[in-house]
């Protein structure tokens, strides 16, 4: 969605410049900047920036609106951007440069990156092409590492095992983010240093891409990095922070800017060299923009009959635009939609980076500016995209959630669904109980649970400046489970894979007073349980069994640790002060062992 503002487009709101070279066909580029310009006004946008490229040419760069729309500096040529997955090909590039012709990107990938396993086992197959043009058939675990994020690249790749494939190996094209970490570990391991430090030294360094970095710190420090922004329900521009993607890095966490970017193309308009120094292999750079999976159909339209043609390099988006072969990688991050692409027949390449969430803006500018320098026909795709983005903003939901049970109650008291949250694939989150309220940290962002019924919650963001509350809808949910001892068991999150977060229950403090009364031996039937205490902590050795390690839960109450649905209670003797009975409760059900000695 889109905010209202009255744009003034003022020529001082911009900084332009255009290079005396000419392009292959000839420009008109006063045009050109009238549509952009009033592209920037139909979709409220803070900011945008573009470049174009012909051959080894810098032929046109110029900003649009502010990098800051609060203090109205103005976004330029030099301004930086979160270019998110257009990271992907310098990552895929990296891969390329490193094998060279003394390894195959047709090896296992078992070869090169052992720790990366499959729940199926589909590893021993799976090649570092495959990885490269998604076609592993894992579908995208996206919430993995958005929401429960880490700088622990061995951690992340860690959960690819637990996630489950939805396709066999190379029948379906779905998009993977981890396997883009995983090219990015594969450089790692083969030349002992990070991938930050490998693309500096291979691409930023010999590229002149002295501003651009790999980082939210360095772009947070840097004065001509544009803010990002989303656009609220009122069409109004409102920031959004910075996404720090941490040890995802290599699927999408470079930060630059246009002009720099133009760098970046000219090695793929000139057989992967620039300044006739050979930065990609040409051999690779023919491979990376050829098609390595089929994306979809792409079959031609009835509104657009000569754009079609859909397909995956490595690294880069292949498809037909209008007569012409083009080859494209976009990317969003919070607050930052990017689009960066090229037509090798025609020796053309348009860089186009916004600071606006998930925006139509950079696809509509590069089809704009590519159709004005390929001779094209006309076509309005401002007004289609703004015609489209109304028709959505057109169709609203009932106010009344039909879905909400209404009238219902939480089946515990809050404090009850305290604790740490687990899954293997996702990593983990707590649950805080905090002045009465619920809460978790989730991606950036602090929430708190909102009863919706039973035992579901909506997760509620929690914003410095007011409380955010989206319609019941728009809101993820969580609902906890219950086990057969009544507590509660684990949490399930509203995600497309919808898997349950186990609950690690937090130990509780003991006095040393009832510790020593839990102490000695207990018998039920002919078996004795022995009570002991090691650091604080109290064991049960069970006879032909293992020395069980418990978690305190306080009220005399202990949870057996790696046994879901066991625990054990003690009951005091208030005469000796030492414990009478020991209840084993189990699912199976509930044993009273009697104290011996």
């Amino acid at each position: 969605m889109r905010k209202s503002i009255t744009i003034t487009l003022l020529l001082l709101s911009v900084c332009f410049q255009v290079t005396q070279a000419q392009t292959k066909k000839s420009a008109d580029w006063s045009t050109i900047d009238s549509l952009l310009e009033k592209v920037r006004a139909d979709y409220q946008v803070a900011g945008f920036s573009v470049a174009v490229v012909h051959k080894d040419s810098l032929l046109y760069s110029k900003g649009y609106g502010y990098r800051n729309d609060e203090e109205k500096l103005p976004a330029t040529p030099q301004t930086l951007y979160a270019i998110g997955s257009s990271t992907k090909a310098f990552t895929a590039g990296l891969v390329g440069k490193l094998f060279g012709d003394s390894l195959s990107l047709d090896d296992k990938i078992t070869q090169h990156l052992p720790e990366l396993r499959f729940q199926d086992g589909r590893e021993s197959q799976v090649t570092v092409r495959d990885l490269m043009a998604h076609r592993t058939g894992l579908s995208r675990y996206d919430l993995s590492w958005y929401l429960f994020n880490t700088d622990a690249r061995d951690s992340l790749l860690a959960r690819v095992q637990y996630m489950k494939p939805t396709a066999d190996l190379r029948s379906t094209w779905l998009y993977n983010n981890f396997m883009y970490l995983a090219q990015g570990m594969i450089a790692e391991k083969r030349t002992g240093k990070s991938w930050e430090d490998n693309i500096r030294t291979h691409f930023l360094k010999p590229l002149d891409m002295t501003q651009t970095n790999l980082g939210i710190a360095d772009m947070s420090n840097n004065k001509n990095a544009s803010r990002g922004y989303t656009v609220d329900d009122d069409k109004k521009i409102e920031y959004m922070p910075y996404y720090n993607i941490n040890g995802m890095g290599p699927a999408g966490s470079i930060n630059s800017s246009v002009v720099e970017m133009a760098n970046w193309l000219k090695v793929w308009l000139n057989e992967g060299k620039y300044n006739n120094t050979q930065i990609l292999p040409a051999k690779y750079v023919q491979e990376a923009m050829s098609s390595q999976m089929v994306i979809a159909a792409a079959l031609p339209s009835t509104k657009q009959t000569d754009v079609h043609l859909k397909n995956y390099g490595l690294g880069w988006m292949i498809g037909s635009y209008r007569g012409h072969y083009q080859v494209e990688h976009g990317g969003n991050i919070d607050g930052f939609s990017a689009s960066i692409s090229f037509f090798p027949s025609d020796s053309l390449g348009i860089v186009v980076l916004t600071n606006q969430n998930g925006s139509e803006v950079p696809s509509v500018v590069r089809n704009l500016i590519s159709d004005q320098l390929l001779g094209l026909a006309y076509v309005n795709w401002n007004r289609r995209g703004v015609q489209q983005d109304s028709a959505e903003m057109a169709i609203k939901p009932l106010e009344d959630d039909l879905k909400q049970v209404k009238g219902t109650k939480p089946s515990h008291l809050l404090a009850d669904y305290v604790g740490q949250y687990h899954h293997p694939a996702y990593g983990q989150f707590e649950i805080r109980f905090e002045n009465g309220v619920l809460k978790t940290h989730l991606a950036t962002k602090e929430h708190h649970l909102e009863h919706y019924h039973y035992d579901t919650f909506a997760l509620r963001e929690l914003s410095t400046n007011k409380e955010k509350k989206q319609d019941d809808d728009e809101a993820q949910k969580i609902t906890f489970h219950t086990g057969f001892d009544g507590d509660i068991k684990s949490a399930q999150l509203d995600l497309p894979e919808s898997f349950e977060f186990t609950r690690k229950v937090s130990a509780k403090e003991v006095s040393p007073k009832d510790l020593e009364a839990y102490l000695g031996q207990y018998a039920v039937g002919n078996m004795k349980i022995t009570i002991t205490v090691k650091d604080n902590v109290i064991y049960m050795d069970v006879p032909g069994q293992k020395n069980y390690e418990t978690i305190a839960q306080g009220n005399h109450n202990f949870k057996i640790k790696d046994l879901a649905g066991f625990a054990i209670r003690f009951e005091l003797d208030e005469s000796t002060g030492k414990a009478s009975t020991l209840y084993a409760i189990q699912p199976n059900g509930t044993f009273a062992a009697k104290r011996i000695n």
